[in-house]
Protein backbone atom coordinates (compact mmCIF):
# COMPACT_ATOMS: atom_id res chain seq x y z
CA UNK A 1 0.00 0.00 0.00
CA UNK A 2 1.21 3.49 -0.84
CA UNK A 3 2.42 5.52 2.09
CA UNK A 4 0.57 8.82 2.40
CA UNK A 5 1.26 11.45 5.04
CA UNK A 6 -0.26 14.88 5.45
CA UNK A 7 1.53 17.62 7.38
CA UNK A 8 -1.05 20.13 8.53
CA UNK A 9 -3.09 21.80 11.24
CA UNK A 10 -6.47 20.44 12.29
CA UNK A 11 -8.05 23.92 12.31
CA UNK A 12 -6.61 25.06 8.96
CA UNK A 13 -8.95 25.37 5.96
CA UNK A 14 -5.95 24.66 3.73
CA UNK A 15 -5.26 21.36 5.47
CA UNK A 16 -8.96 20.56 5.31
CA UNK A 17 -9.02 20.94 1.53
CA UNK A 18 -6.49 18.12 1.29
CA UNK A 19 -8.16 15.97 3.92
CA UNK A 20 -11.48 16.29 2.11
CA UNK A 21 -9.90 15.08 -1.13
CA UNK A 22 -8.17 12.15 0.57
CA UNK A 23 -11.31 11.05 2.39
CA UNK A 24 -13.47 11.50 -0.71
CA UNK A 25 -11.12 9.26 -2.67
CA UNK A 26 -10.94 6.74 0.18
CA UNK A 27 -7.18 7.15 0.62
CA UNK A 28 -5.73 6.02 3.94
CA UNK A 29 -3.25 8.53 5.31
CA UNK A 30 -1.36 9.59 8.40
CA UNK A 31 -2.10 13.11 9.63
CA UNK A 32 0.89 14.80 11.28
CA UNK A 33 -0.07 17.87 13.30
CA UNK A 34 2.45 20.68 12.97
CA UNK A 35 3.37 23.33 15.53
CA UNK A 36 3.88 26.53 13.55
CA UNK A 37 6.11 28.29 16.11
CA UNK A 38 8.30 25.17 16.14
CA UNK A 39 8.10 23.75 12.64
CA UNK A 40 9.28 20.19 12.34
CA UNK A 41 12.39 19.28 10.38
CA UNK A 42 10.14 17.14 8.19
CA UNK A 43 8.07 20.18 7.21
CA UNK A 44 11.15 22.33 6.56
CA UNK A 45 12.72 19.59 4.45
CA UNK A 46 9.48 18.85 2.58
CA UNK A 47 8.60 22.47 1.78
CA UNK A 48 11.89 24.40 1.86
CA UNK A 49 10.56 27.22 -0.34
CA UNK A 50 7.49 28.35 1.63
CA UNK A 51 7.98 26.36 4.86
CA UNK A 52 4.24 26.09 5.44
CA UNK A 53 1.43 23.56 5.58
CA UNK A 54 -0.14 21.61 4.07
CA UNK A 55 2.34 19.18 2.59
CA UNK A 56 1.35 15.80 1.20
CA UNK A 57 4.07 13.15 1.24
CA UNK A 58 3.29 10.25 -1.10
CA UNK A 59 5.80 7.43 -1.15
CA UNK A 60 8.42 9.79 0.25
CA UNK A 61 7.80 12.53 -2.33
CA UNK A 62 6.44 15.87 -1.02
CA UNK A 63 3.83 18.04 -2.75
CA UNK A 64 2.99 21.54 -1.48
CA UNK A 65 0.15 24.07 -1.91
CA UNK A 66 -3.34 22.85 -1.05
CA UNK A 67 -5.12 23.03 -4.41
CA UNK A 68 -2.12 21.62 -6.27
CA UNK A 69 -2.26 18.73 -3.81
CA UNK A 70 -6.00 18.29 -4.43
CA UNK A 71 -5.38 18.04 -8.18
CA UNK A 72 -2.57 15.55 -7.55
CA UNK A 73 -4.87 13.41 -5.41
CA UNK A 74 -7.58 13.56 -8.06
CA UNK A 75 -5.19 12.44 -10.80
CA UNK A 76 -3.28 9.84 -8.77
CA UNK A 77 -5.89 7.89 -6.82
CA UNK A 78 -8.90 5.96 -7.98
CA UNK A 79 -12.38 7.05 -7.03
CA UNK A 80 -14.92 9.75 -7.93
CA UNK A 81 -13.58 12.75 -9.85
CA UNK A 82 -13.08 16.01 -7.99
CA UNK A 83 -12.39 18.18 -11.05
CA UNK A 84 -15.16 18.23 -13.68
CA UNK A 85 -14.82 15.95 -16.68
CA UNK A 86 -15.70 18.69 -19.17
CA UNK A 87 -12.65 20.75 -20.18
CA UNK A 88 -14.53 24.08 -20.03
CA UNK A 89 -15.90 23.29 -16.58
CA UNK A 90 -12.40 22.32 -15.42
CA UNK A 91 -11.08 25.68 -16.60
CA UNK A 92 -13.86 27.53 -14.74
CA UNK A 93 -13.23 25.51 -11.59
CA UNK A 94 -9.54 26.41 -11.73
CA UNK A 95 -10.44 30.05 -12.31
CA UNK A 96 -12.43 30.18 -9.07
CA UNK A 97 -9.69 28.34 -7.20
CA UNK A 98 -7.28 31.06 -8.38
CA UNK A 99 -9.77 33.70 -7.30
CA UNK A 100 -9.82 32.35 -3.74
CA UNK A 101 -6.05 32.06 -3.71
CA UNK A 102 -5.78 35.76 -4.51
CA UNK A 103 -8.70 37.10 -2.47
CA UNK A 104 -8.97 34.71 0.46
CA UNK A 105 -6.21 36.21 2.63
CA UNK A 106 -8.31 39.31 3.24
CA UNK A 107 -10.79 37.19 5.21
CA UNK A 108 -8.26 36.46 7.94
CA UNK A 109 -6.98 40.03 7.94
CA UNK A 110 -10.48 41.40 8.48
CA UNK A 111 -10.65 39.58 11.81
CA UNK A 112 -7.11 39.63 13.13
CA UNK A 113 -5.97 43.14 12.20
CA UNK A 114 -7.07 46.36 13.86
CA UNK A 115 -7.80 49.95 12.85
CA UNK A 116 -7.41 51.13 9.27
CA UNK A 117 -5.81 47.86 8.14
CA UNK A 118 -8.81 45.91 9.39
CA UNK A 119 -11.28 48.27 7.69
CA UNK A 120 -9.40 47.95 4.40
CA UNK A 121 -9.47 44.16 4.67
CA UNK A 122 -13.21 44.21 5.44
CA UNK A 123 -13.85 46.26 2.31
CA UNK A 124 -11.90 43.70 0.29
CA UNK A 125 -14.04 40.92 1.76
CA UNK A 126 -17.24 42.81 0.92
CA UNK A 127 -16.07 43.16 -2.69
CA UNK A 128 -15.26 39.45 -2.81
CA UNK A 129 -18.67 38.55 -1.41
CA UNK A 130 -20.40 40.75 -4.00
CA UNK A 131 -18.62 38.87 -6.79
CA UNK A 132 -19.51 35.50 -5.25
CA UNK A 133 -23.12 36.46 -4.62
CA UNK A 134 -23.50 37.40 -8.27
CA UNK A 135 -21.77 34.23 -9.47
CA UNK A 136 -23.87 31.93 -7.29
CA UNK A 137 -27.24 33.31 -8.35
CA UNK A 138 -29.52 30.41 -9.30
CA UNK A 139 -26.65 27.95 -8.72
CA UNK A 140 -26.34 25.21 -6.14
CA UNK A 141 -22.56 24.99 -6.42
CA UNK A 142 -19.91 26.74 -8.51
CA UNK A 143 -20.11 24.19 -11.32
CA UNK A 144 -23.75 23.21 -11.69
CA UNK A 145 -25.31 20.94 -9.09
CA UNK A 146 -22.19 18.98 -8.22
CA UNK A 147 -19.95 19.82 -5.28
CA UNK A 148 -16.37 19.87 -6.50
CA UNK A 149 -12.98 21.48 -6.95
CA UNK A 150 -14.06 25.15 -6.84
CA UNK A 151 -16.21 24.58 -3.76
CA UNK A 152 -13.30 22.90 -1.98
CA UNK A 153 -11.17 25.95 -2.80
CA UNK A 154 -13.88 28.12 -1.20
CA UNK A 155 -14.05 26.16 2.05
CA UNK A 156 -12.74 29.03 4.20
CA UNK A 157 -15.67 31.15 3.03
CA UNK A 158 -18.11 28.30 3.58
CA UNK A 159 -17.30 27.28 7.16
CA UNK A 160 -14.41 29.27 8.64
CA UNK A 161 -15.90 32.68 7.82
CA UNK A 162 -18.99 32.02 9.94
CA UNK A 163 -16.90 30.58 12.77
CA UNK A 164 -14.63 33.62 12.79
CA UNK A 165 -17.63 35.94 12.74
CA UNK A 166 -19.12 34.26 15.79
CA UNK A 167 -15.80 34.05 17.63
CA UNK A 168 -14.86 37.69 17.02
CA UNK A 169 -18.22 39.45 16.86
CA UNK A 170 -17.31 40.94 13.45
CA UNK A 171 -20.09 40.15 10.96
CA UNK A 172 -19.35 40.30 7.23
CA UNK A 173 -21.71 37.99 5.34
CA UNK A 174 -25.38 38.73 6.03
CA UNK A 175 -28.33 37.14 4.24
CA UNK A 176 -29.75 40.58 3.49
CA UNK A 177 -26.65 41.67 1.57
CA UNK A 178 -25.47 38.34 0.16
CA UNK A 179 -28.45 35.93 -0.12
CA UNK A 180 -27.00 33.76 -2.89
CA UNK A 181 -23.66 33.35 -1.13
CA UNK A 182 -25.41 32.43 2.12
CA UNK A 183 -27.61 29.89 0.31
CA UNK A 184 -24.49 28.30 -1.18
CA UNK A 185 -22.84 28.26 2.26
CA UNK A 186 -25.87 26.49 3.76
CA UNK A 187 -25.79 23.93 0.95
CA UNK A 188 -22.06 23.42 1.41
CA UNK A 189 -22.39 22.65 5.11
CA UNK A 190 -25.50 20.46 4.84
CA UNK A 191 -24.55 18.61 1.64
CA UNK A 192 -24.43 14.88 2.45
CA UNK A 193 -21.38 14.44 0.22
CA UNK A 194 -19.44 16.99 2.24
CA UNK A 195 -20.97 17.01 5.73
CA UNK A 196 -19.09 13.99 7.04
CA UNK A 197 -15.73 15.48 6.02
CA UNK A 198 -16.10 18.85 7.76
CA UNK A 199 -14.19 19.48 10.99
CA UNK A 200 -16.42 19.88 14.09
CA UNK A 201 -17.72 23.45 14.13
CA UNK A 202 -17.89 23.63 17.92
CA UNK A 203 -14.21 22.70 18.19
CA UNK A 204 -13.26 25.29 15.57
CA UNK A 205 -15.31 27.90 17.40
CA UNK A 206 -13.66 27.12 20.74
CA UNK A 207 -10.21 27.31 19.15
CA UNK A 208 -10.75 30.72 17.56
CA UNK A 209 -12.56 32.15 20.58
CA UNK A 210 -9.50 31.29 22.64
CA UNK A 211 -7.24 32.98 20.07
CA UNK A 212 -9.29 36.17 20.08
CA UNK A 213 -9.43 36.20 23.87
CA UNK A 214 -5.65 35.74 24.10
CA UNK A 215 -5.09 38.54 21.59
CA UNK A 216 -7.41 40.87 23.52
CA UNK A 217 -5.66 40.07 26.80
CA UNK A 218 -2.26 40.75 25.24
CA UNK A 219 -3.29 44.27 24.26
CA UNK A 220 -4.41 45.27 27.75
Amino acid sequence: MAEVKLLGLWYSPYSHRVEWALKFKGVEYEFIEEDLPNKSSLLLQSNPVYKKIPVLIHNGKPISESMIIVEYIDETFEGPSILPKDSYDRAIARFWAKFFEEKGASVGRSFFLKGEEQEKAKEEVFEMLKVLDNELKDKKFFIGDKFGFADIAANAAALWLGVLEEASGVVLATREKFPNFCAWRDEYISCSQNKEYLPPRDELLAHFKARFQAAAAATK
